[in-house]
C-alpha cells in the first residue's frame, strides 16, 4: 500500500484541486491512498488495487469504462466528494498519467452546491 500526503493546489479552473500522480503508468497496481487537506477537511482518495478506468470523448457523448475495482474507486471518490464538511469547489482530476488509462481524455470530479 502506498500513501501520499499531498496539499490541495490552486487550480487554473477555480476552486481546489487535489492531483494524484501514481507514478509510471495510468492507474496504479496496488492500493494507493492520497490524502489531502481542504479548508480543515481531510480528503482520502482511495484506489482499488487493480483498477483500472478508461474516459472517451465520442463526440457527442463521454464513455467511462471501468473494471470492477475501477467502477468502485470512482464510486469512493464521488463519495468522498460528497461528504460532510468538503468545500464547494473542490474537485479532483484525473487524467492519463494521473489515474486514468493512457490515452484517456481528462476527467473532473467536482463538488458543486450551488445551483
Amino acid at each position: 500500500m502506498k500513501t501520499e500526503p499531498l496539499s490541495p493546489a490552486p487550480c487554473p479552473c477555480g476552486g481546489i484541486m487535489i492531483s494524484m500522480t501514481s507514478g509510471t503508468g495510468s492507474a496504479p497496481i496496488e492500493s494507493t491512498h492520497v490524502t489531502a487537506a481542504v479548508d480543515g477537511t481531510a480528503l482520502r482518495f482511495t484506489w482499488d488495487a487493480d483498477a483500472r478506468i478508461e474516459v472517451r470523448n465520442l463526440g457527442s457523448e463521454v464513455v467511462i469504462e471501468a473494471n470492477a475495482a475501477g467502477l468502485r474507486t470512482l464510486a469512493g471518490h464521488l463519495l468522498v466528494l460528497a461528504g460532510e464538511g468538503v468545500p464547494d469547489g473542490a474537485h479532483l482530476h484525473l487524467e492519463d498519467s494521473n489515474g486514468l488509462e493512457d490515452g484517456s481524455v481528462g476527467l473532473v470530479l467536482e463538488r458543486s452546491d450551488e445551483e
